[in-house]
């Protein structure tokens, strides 16, 4: 079926409007919001998204085929997700995908060094230019709508801090710790220990940098390792949008690696993107282009690994549209630096970066994404009973596992 036949078909909310170079204009759908423009550079784009829709799109936006219209990029994705749902596979489909997904995330460790390195070795000033001042990479917590990106991710640091019960002289392990923004956080704020751990050289780099800087380097480490070869205990374990990356053939070594490097009394936090849907498979251009051998996975995925490896789960949050909001002020930043940008790099890998920017926005809104924060521990009592610790910053004074007087006969 051709490409404009499909969206006279399925285009049934809001409007899309397709505007062409010879001032043709065509348009799809209701006539009412939402509205959004593609302006056709060259006929092309046509075919080639109706050939792989899921590929393309990005694809030709990169070649510089089309071009959104008023609204932008994020209009423009509102449309096309509300109106093309997500497939559901069966058949002879849905078992390539069941053969392909753990060959799309085979992360042994060399392959994981190599798809990090492919996202996370840019130059550093493109990160600065784009992220808050911290370097957090990850999504921020907006408890109050109106706080700046730097503010939203100093309350997210802050919020894990709460979660993980720190204690003086905790050893704490931080998996993916990124530019060194959270163990730099927390051993600014605790008497404790942070060894991180990361496989790209550049983010090792400039984490021992900056924690030099902060004259911090008898209490943080930053290794280039990977999690499955570090020797423990460890205290406390924090890692924060690391998961991602792990691949569901290797979840249950993962949580089980967690497991066995905490103490008796320990506790980890894993804070990851999700997703509400049911297990699926990771957009073709965002594995090419972005996260190779990257995958969200499904509450279902995560919660089944857990169970198997036998360690308790204490709490679960879901974050909503906090990862929607921190990635408009990212794109809002990156706007602001595109010129430079695409004199460094190219117009490709500019419109590359902003359609992976618009498009995970997107994802928040309209396809099922959110964020998971998993606190795990070997012991159930290792964590107060109930959350007043996370608003009230008071613990419980009793042992949690100490039986009231009245109560023994």
């Amino acid at each position: 079926m051709g490409i404009e036949k499909r969206l006279a078909q399925q285009i049934q909310h809001g409007t899309l409007e397709l505007r062409f170079e010879d001032g043709e204009q065509r348009a799809y759908g209701t006539g009412r919001s939402p509205y959004a423009v593609m302006r056709i550079h060259r006929r092309r784009a046509l075919r080639r998204i109706a050939l792989d829709p899921e590929f393309m799109v990005g694809q030709t936006y990169m070649d510089g085929d089309w071009s959104p219209g008023e609204g932008g990029l994020l209009a423009l994705l509102e449309v096309l997700l509300a109106n093309f749902p997500p497939e559901h596979t069966q058949g002879a489909k849905k078992w390539l995908m069941r053969l392909a997904r753990p060959l799309q995330q085979w992360n042994r460790a060399s392959a994981a060094r190599r798809n990090i390195a492919s996202h996370y070795d840019h130059d550093e000033w493109l990160f600065r230019g784009f992220l808050d001042a911290d370097l957090h990479y990850s999504c921020a917590y907006f408890h109050d709508p109106q706080i700046s990106l730097e503010a939203a991710q100093r309350a997210k640091v802050e919020h894990i801090r709460r979660k993980l019960l720190l204690r003086p002289g905790d050893r704490v392990l931080d998996i993916g710790c990124g530019w060194g923004s959270t163990a730099l956080q927390l051993a600014q704020s605790e008497d404790v220990h942070v060894v991180g751990l990361t496989l790209s050289r550049e983010q090792q780099r400039a984490a021992r940098e900056r924690i030099a800087a902060a004259g911090l380097e008898d209490r943080v480490e930053i290794r280039l390792q990977d999690y499955r070869e570090i020797e423990g205990p460890f205290d406390r374990i924090v890692s924060i949008g690391m998961f991602e990356h792990v691949g569901v053939p290797f979840y249950d070594e993962y949580f089980q690696r967690v497991r066995d490097l905490l103490t008796d009394d320990g506790v980890a936090l894993i804070h990851t993107i999700g997703r509400f849907l049911p297990p699926g498979v990771t957009n073709p251009w965002i594995r090419r282009y972005i996260f190779p051998g990257g995958y969200i996975p499904s509450t279902s995925e995560a919660m089944a690994a857990i169970e198997r490896v036998g360690v308790c789960t204490t709490d679960i949050e879901v974050l909503r549209l906090h990862y929607a909001k921190t990635l408009a002020h990212w794109q809002a930043r990156f706007q602001g630096m595109r010129e430079q940008v695409a004199a460094a790099k190219s117009e490709s890998f500019c419109r590359m970066w902003e359609f992976y920017l618009a498009v995970s926005e997107a994802a928040f809104y309209w396809r099922g994404m959110m964020v998971l924060q998993l606190q795990l521990a070997r012991q159930q009592d290792a964590v107060p009973l109930t959350r007043d610790y996370l608003y009230s910053g008071r613990l419980e004074e009793q042992p949690l596992h100490s039986v009231p007087e009245q109560a023994v006969s």
